[in-house]
């Protein structure tokens, strides 16, 4: 019985294996689809290429500096940076600054960083992570390396010597904003400003020699700028001839003799804001003899309009134009 069992499976195994090694009859043949030609070319799928550009610039010291993209995260610890950097359109992007930095008030929103008087607060610097930091010619080279050898990227702009630097400065923070289009716009106004002015200047003759006051702590020999500042540049554009380039330096102090034998034409008081008024001016020992003081040519004068080498420049080319030559302004 066993053995009947062992031959009947041993029968249904070749069964199976001759029926799976059997051929099987060829399907009956099919027509092929027909494909019709259409006038579309097939439509590849598009891939989606990415292209990443760096922005590469060289700042004042000769340093290059690189950005994966436009600067978001901004620490400005110069004034005129500040407001170049607002003047571009870039100024909601400023997280931190120093606390001279008060133009436009909307840079007030930013942390205040102190004066810098004792030094770049650094700690608090790489708290906050920025991007970039702008810094100018009042920073020491040294300063502006010891931030970079802690990674931070800084860019460092001289002070504009006219317009055109001035201008050049615009667009450069431009660039590093990914700010152009709207620099161009600035840059072009303020061009036709100046050129409007000069237009108007072209035909005085009559130079007035003028006394810029900066400080006057010490009454008797007050600090004015020399030649070589945008103060001088600005005087000079206007018609006017700056007593400071007749001394030594770029900051300098003038003595109240010095000041009577060149009798200067026009005083403008860029230290009004602290106290100093025409009348005092005419208090001075001597200086009532002053051909200024005599006429009453003696005028309070915003400091941060010639003091800060930002677009308001331009403002001050105009202020001081209106003071020395208000006669051009009457057309």
């Amino acid at each position: 019985m066993k053995k009947s069992i062992v031959m009947l499976n041993v029968l249904l195994v070749l069964m199976i294996t001759l029926s799976a090694c059997a051929p099987t009859a060829a399907p009956e043949p099919t027509n092929p689809p027909v494909v019709v030609p259409t006038d579309t070319p097939p439509t590849a799928v598009p891939t989606e290429e990415i292209i990443q550009t760096l922005i590469v610039a060289t700042d004042d010291l000769g340093v290059e500096i690189v950005l994966a993209e436009p600067a978001q995260k901004i620490i400005s610890i110069t004034p005129s940076l500040t407001e170049i950097l607002f003047s571009v359109g870039a100024g909601d992007r400023l997280i931190g600054r120093d606390s001279n930095s008060m133009y436009p008030e909307e840079a007030a929103a930013a942390v205040d960083l102190g004066g810098m008087w004792e030094g770049i607060p650094v700690e608090d610097i790489l708290a906050m992570e920025p991007d970039l930091i702008l810094a100018g010619e009042i920073f020491a080279a040294e300063a502006i390396q010891e931030l970079r050898d802690l990674g931070l990227v800084v860019y460092w702009q001289k002070n504009p010597a006219d317009f055109e630097g001035l201008f050049g400065n615009i667009m450069d923070i431009a660039v590093l904003t990914g700010t152009e289009d709207v620099a161009g716009e600035v840059i072009n106004s303020l061009t036709d400003r100046v050129s409007e002015l000069d237009d108007k200047l072209a035909s005085i003759d009559d130079i007035p020699l003028v006394f810029y006051e900066l400080d006057a702590s010490d009454p008797a020999n007050p600090y004015t700028p020399g030649a070589g500042t945008f103060i001088s540049f600005i005087i000079s554009r206007a018609k006017g001839l700056n007593l400071g380039d007749s001394l030594e330096g770029e900051w300098v102090q003038v003595s109240s003799e010095e000041l009577l034998a060149q009798n200067p034409d026009t005083i403008l008081l860029a230290d009004y804001l602290y106290g100093i008024t025409p009348e005092i001016v005419a208090e001075r020992a001597g200086w009532s003899e002053i051909k200024a003081v005599v006429d009453g040519e003696i005028y309070p004068f915003d400091p941060f309009v010639l003091s800060v080498p930002g677009p308001r420049l331009v403002d001050g080319f105009e202020q001081v134009a209106e003071i020395l030559h208000p006669e051009v302004f009457d057309n």
